[in-house]
């Protein structure tokens, strides 16, 4: 028996562009209860990344595909197939990288390979919507001689940040004296100065403030104001605006807002013409106003979120969903005078005539520190299997 274990080094969310790093470790365990411990072989161990693409039937018509055929691999073939089994079709995949050959592990013995690649920027976001899913895993293969092949898979999270693969970095290092040792390190050391530069990037980005003032109104007068002072913002953070109703014409009894997302599919893979939009809620607030002048609110967006993106099937946009009750009427309440001389009772009518009405204002979301969604991320860092 074989423990393996896979660890990622710096958490399961990453920057497309940033490289992977994975330590990976084969263990003989040696168990007390055993008396005939024995050496334990292995013919080989490959790694590879790959990116699994799967869509509802129901709603994206795709073109067929001979991709499938991986799927129905006998299991004691050689051949390293990462993505055997899994529904969808794999749409992106890094090349296989062997561990090792011929690995001979003694009773209690331990050994660790590292595994490092550098993630695609080419590719799309993770992303599990109601029409599609875009889902990354690294995926271990390794076998005994003549024994099937056994697959650990490790599934982690790729946040895009559209822009960054253009960036030139600075030769500000071309004086140095060159190490040909040193070829990692310096890899990470780039690696780190882009996670650096996306961080920059996304603090420009977001930090921008300018007042955006919108009137709110229907068909019979003025209802009140909006005003926000931003409309791009980063996942984690919270979006925040105020509502002022005190030069409104209307009453304005409640009101609600929604942050939602959109994912619409592409019109050339639709399963049908016209098709609706797919829409989630991912916080709401909602508040009774009347007689109120003004009123605010804050929408969590939550790191788990994806940010806004666009794929040649899919597109994602985040938009603030306004929903308005207003009165028929004019104040909509009464006086009713108590038996005592100075008192005065407020009441509320029991029916009013009320009009509705909804307003969309589209935002945009970006991706945020990758170390700060590791901490909400529903993958684990770390996976193993016993063969």
């Amino acid at each position: 028996m074989i423990e393996v274990l896979a660890k990622l080094g710096r958490g399961p969310v990453f920057l497309a562009g940033e490289v992977l790093e994975c330590v990976i470790t084969f263990t003989n365990p040696l168990s007390a209860s055993s008396t005939s411990a024995s050496s334990e072989m292995l013919a080989w161990a490959s790694a590879q990344i790959h990116c699994q693409f799967h869509a509802s039937e129901n709603r994206v018509a795709l073109p067929p595909s001979d991709g499938s055929k991986h799927d129905v691999q006998a299991e004691n073939e050689t051949v390293f197939v990462p993505n055997r089994g899994e529904r969808g079709q794999c749409i992106l995949s890094t090349p296989p990288k062997i561990l090792f050959c011929d690995l001979r592990l003694d009773p209690g013995e331990s050994k660790s390979y590292s595994y490092c690649e550098t993630l695609p920027v080419d590719g799309p976001p993770s992303f599990r919507g109601q029409s599609v899913k875009y889902v990354y895993k690294l995926t271990i293969g390794c076998q005994r001689v003549n024994s099937p092949i056994k697959l650990l898979r490790v599934p982690f999270r790729v946040l895009v940040l559209h822009g960054l693969k253009d960036y030139q970095f600075p030769q500000d290092e071309a004086v140095a004296p060159s190490n040909p040792f040193l070829e990692e390190e310096e890899g990470l050391k780039k690696d780190s100065r882009l996670a650096d530069l996306a961080t920059e990037l996304l603090m420009v980005a977001t930090s921008r403030r300018s007042l955006h003032l919108y009137n709110i109104s229907n068909t019979r007068g003025k209802v009140g104001t909006f005003c926000i002072f931003k409309t791009v913002y980063k996942i984690g953070e919270d979006v925040i605006g105020t509502f002022s109703f005190s030069e409104g014409d209307i009453p304005c009894l409640q009101f609600s807002v929604s942050l939602q997302t959109e994912e619409s599919i592409q019109e050339e893979f639709q399963r049908r013409r016209g098709q609706p939009v797919s829409f989630t809620v991912h916080a709401r607030h909602q508040e009774s106003c009347l007689h109120t002048a003004q009123s605010s609110f804050s929408l969590p967006i939550p790191l788990s979120s994806t940010p806004g993106f666009t794929t040649n099937i899919v597109s994602l946009k985040w938009r603030l969903h306004f929903e308005f009750v207003t009165s028929g009427e004019s104040a909509g309440t009464c006086l009713v005078r108590g038996s005592q001389s100075e008192a005065v009772t407020w009441t509320g009518v029991e029916q009013m005539e009320v009009d509705t009405f909804s307003w969309d204002l589209p935002i945009k979301v970006l991706p945020t520190n990758p170390i700060l969604a590791s901490y909400v991320s529903q993958y684990s860092s770390t996976n193993s299997i016993t063969i």
